[in-house]
């Protein structure tokens, strides 16, 4: 069983190389991670959950995993996934070996099944983390001169379903996104700073 899950944790690893490959659709040579994607995309069902009254520790969890399978599948933008017939049926049979034999492995398969098929409240908010980081994700894209990006931003605007959700996406829409850093003065020299 250690080595099982010392198995699973180098697995996990790889999702680091495998890029999300939808990007390259508007000439992203290099795009984020799947790794970096799952990161943030749990990080925003946790933010969610927590507006939605929901479980935020079962929808980060639901997004650190929702896409381990591409780790021995790789990752298909919507073109390829179109003349990929079982995708989903793939990926969960991936997942399933990934884990099998693991303690975790049917809460892990729970988790799987809820956010696939959206059968909870959690579910719908992990979903809908999932396409509100691609959004943010292409919103930084669009501004730095990726203007194809902006298919991503109004597709993921039209399949939310929380109300949380849509309020993030459009106060998204009006945010720069280095708004965080400029509008609050964080990169402001200090007086004495100046003179150095």
């Amino acid at each position: 069983m250690i080595q099982k899950i010392t198995n699973l944790i180098f697995e996990a690893l790889h999702q680091k190389e495998i890029k999300h490959e939808g990007w390259r659709m508007c000439g992203i040579q290099f795009p984020d991670s799947v790794a970096e994607h799952s990161l943030n995309a749990a990080q925003i069902a946790y933010i969610l959950a927590h507006m939605e009254w929901a479980d935020p520790y079962k929808c980060a969890t639901m997004l650190v995993w929702h896409d381990i399978a591409e780790t021995r599948i790789g990752d298909q933008h919507k073109v390829a996934s179109r003349y990929i017939h079982g995708k989903k049926e793939s990926e969960k049979a991936v997942m399933y070996d990934q884990f099998s034999g693991v303690p975790f492995e049917k809460d892990i398969h729970a988790l799987f099944e809820e956010y696939e098929e959206r059968t909870t409240k959690e579910g719908i908010i992990a979903k809908d983390a999932d396409y509100l980081e691609q959004a943010f994700q292409a919103k930084k894209y669009c501004e730095i001169g990726y203007t194809e990006a902006n298919d991503w931003i109004e597709n993921v605007g039209k399949a939310l379903k929380t109300e949380s959700a849509k309020i993030l996406w459009k106060q998204m829409k009006d945010t720069g996104f280095t708004d965080w850093w400029k509008k609050w003065g964080l990169k402001k020299l200090e007086p004495n700073e100046i003179y150095k």
